[in-house]
């Protein structure tokens, strides 16, 4: 019998995640021989991807990114960058408008020497030239920032390696002036994935929703737009197959995809092939419109942190993805416990179907968050709320999607002094939470609070300010101790007696990866 050993003299462990990736260094020779220890590892690369912000000529965007402070500091000539991807696609039948008295190539032209322009009279004006950057972070600790008006900004790609690659974050807030979807548009740029779960969506008369697919990758995606309804799934055979190129989005109109209106659906993106990021853009003829942004991993209950003390209309829009109906109770945690609301103290979702329920002005004056817990042997849910602010014709609409736990940390990367509303919600038990406001984009230093968040309770506060800052600041939230924490960040602006806002999910920013035990000797024995 002849007995052949494998010895591995270095081992690498490569992981893959949503955020980034980790790469462990071969362990030294003076190691080689002793069992590696698990433990957790920065990732190393980020990608993230942020959609085209607005088509609105009466629009401004706002471009914000940040990365933490880690322990090492930045490597000499890392940058994470923003850089646009290819012009968008149209797929709702109807071919792009020219500028009125502008030929094709006179607007290409104009768009050229936009750019030129922008550039020379002020730097922190957004580039849009292919292959330069529209933001690069060149350091962590510190926001930076850019602007644009253009109704023709595209879609952008981010990367960032090495030391800011952990927990790098990026915003992008759109101001519409007027017009469909008039209001304050913010989502923050999320990394790729291959599924994505949007309850809230419509293709009722009065609104216009896109569904905004974006490929970061060398090769084709191709991905399947699944439309459901209060009645089950809903056809729409032109949303099968839909194929996304190469560093490119395709902006899809979701009423383009059935004849059958629908005003409360949900949307399901999912990848065939490759990976993708997807955001939906909802505008409303009455209401204004934000971003909605994909609700969390489909669970067994859900958390929906942060709706505002002044909502005049809360409307919750869950479905039930799995083969069994599911059976949730409903609570709302407010700054001194839980209560159930009266009349919708729990909910049944039938298995494939999209249920809706209007909860009215259920805060009451006192801000809050909304608690979804499945019953035993339940289905699963996803989840998110519309929530509307203001009354007659200055109203304004945001969303609240499902969001994770904060396991370690999150970061929202767009705040400004006296408008910014942080919401934290401990379903379960009591949780200490460190809030730390960073450095402002145009100086000051880091402030930091530790907060106390009392089991099945919502916290609001307005976040700290950095010292001395100028300019916009990043808010990172990191549990220090205790049960689970969800999060989110309302952003204010009003405007013309309109409450402009946006609200954000801060989920964890999964800066670091579990590191497995890796086998030193493999044996394989030959007869």
């Amino acid at each position: 019998m002849n007995r052949t050993t494998l010895s591995l003299f270095a081992t690498t462990a490569v992981l893959a995640v949503v955020t980034g990736v980790a790469a462990l260094n071969p362990p030294s020779g003076d190691h080689a021989g002793a069992p590696p220890r698990a433990g957790r590892m920065p990732v190393q690369r980020s990608t993230l991807l942020c959609p085209a912000p607005t088509s609105s000529d009466v629009a401004s965007t706002t471009y914000t990114a940040f990365t933490p402070p880690g322990k090492g500091g930045a490597a000499a000539g890392s940058t994470a960058d923003l850089l646009p991807v290819a012009g968008p696609a149209r797929t709702d039948g109807k071919k792009d408008e020219p500028k009125k008295d502008a030929s094709k190539d006179s607007a290409k032209d104009s768009a050229k020497d936009s750019a030129k322009d922008d550039k020379k009279k002020d730097g922190k004006k957004a580039e849009t030239d292919p292959g330069k950057p529209v933001l690069s972070l060149k350091e962590p600790g510190k926001p930076v920032t850019a602007t644009t008006e253009r109704s023709d900004a595209p879609a952008l790609l981010g990367s960032a390696a090495g030391p800011l690659a952990p927990g790098w974050t990026a915003q992008q807030t759109t101001t519409v002036a007027a017009g469909g979807g008039r209001g304050l548009h913010g989502l923050t740029c999320a990394p790729p994935d291959t599924s994505f779960w949007f309850p809230g969506a419509s293709t009722a008369k009065g609104r216009q929703d896109y569904v905004h697919v974006s490929n970061p990758d060398n090769s084709a995606a191709v991905v399947d737009l699944e439309l459901y309804g209060p009645e089950g799934r809903i056809k729409a055979p032109s949303g099968e197959g839909v194929t996304v190129p190469p560093r490119s989005t395709v902006p899809v109109l979701l009423s383009s995809l059935t004849d059958a209106p629908t005003e409360n659906l949900t949307l399901h993106v999912a990848a065939r092939s490759g990976r993708v990021g997807a955001a939906v853009q909802a505008s409303d003829d009455k209401t204004g419109g934000d971003w909605l942004a994909p609700s969390a991993d489909v669970a067994a209950g859900a958390v929906l942190p942060g709706i505002p003390a002044d909502a005049t209309s809360v409307r919750l829009v869950a479905f039930a993805p799995g083969t069994d109906d599911a059976d949730v109770t409903v609570r709302l945690a407010g700054p001194s416990g839980s209560i159930s609301p009266a009349g919708h103290e729990s909910l049944h979702v039938k298995s494939g179907m999209t249920t809706v329920v209007d909860l009215g002005d259920l805060t009451k004056g006192e801000a809050g968050s909304l608690l979804l817990t499945g019953a035993r042997g339940s289905g699963p849910v996803v989840a998110a709320l519309r929530v509307t602010r203001g009354k007659d014709d200055k109203q304004e609409t945001a969303f609240i999607p499902a969001t994770p736990a904060i396991e370690g940390r999150g970061t929202v990367a767009d705040n400004r002094a006296k408008a910014s509303t942080l919401s934290l919600v401990a379903p379960g038990k009591e949780a200490l939470v460190k809030v730390t406001a960073s450095a402002g984009s145009e100086g000051g230093t880091p402030v930091s609070k530790t907060y106390t968040v009392k089991a099945g309770t919502t916290l609001t506060v307005e976040p700290p300010q950095p010292a001395d800052g100028k300019g916009v600041f990043a808010v990172t939230v990191e549990k220090v101790s205790g049960g689970p924490v969800h999060a989110s960040r309302m952003l204010a602006l009003p405007k013309d007696g309109v409450p402009m806002f946006t609200i954000q999910p801060i989920p964890d920013d999964r800066s670091s990866v579990a590191v497995p035990k890796a086998e030193q000797d493999l044996s394989m024995l030959n007869g």
